[in-house]
């Protein structure tokens, strides 16, 4: 799971890149997918051990990360676009896509996370 939480990371760090040079660099919150990817990446690569228990530790903490960042950028989005709607404006869709796609992919890292150790808790049982 080490090299999929790498995988994930670089994936937020692009959204969070292309997020703030689409928006002509006048954004730097578009950068907040970037910050979670690069602590999911120390993770991940803390997480790449020979030793299991310090493998265990940093993908626990990794995935923790995971489901603070998928919370967030949820109700972010949700603050975001209520408060638009509210005022009468429309949203801005760019940063809506951002929050909601730095959502899904933390939500599939999630999941893929949680499988992976009921998987390996299950195998230790056998």
């Amino acid at each position: 799971m080490a090299k999929v939480t790498l995988v994930f990371a670089i994936l937020l760090v692009a959204l969070g890149l292309v997020g703030y040079l689409g928006t002509g660099s006048a954004h730097p919150t578009a950068l907040i997918p970037t910050w979670w990817g690069v602590a999911l990446g120390i993770c991940g690569f803390l997480a790449i051990s020979p030793s299991e228990r310090r493998r265990k530790i940093f993908m626990h903490i990794a995935v923790t990360i995971g489901a603070l960042g998928f919370i967030g950028a949820v109700v972010v989005a949700i603050q975001g676009y209520g408060s638009a709607r509210s005022q009468g404006i429309e949203p801005d869709h760019i940063a809506l896509a951002a929050k909601l796609t730095m959502a899904a992919l933390l939500l599939i890292y999630v999941n893929l996370c949680v499988r992976s150790f009921i998987e390996t808790r299950r195998s230790r049982k056998v």
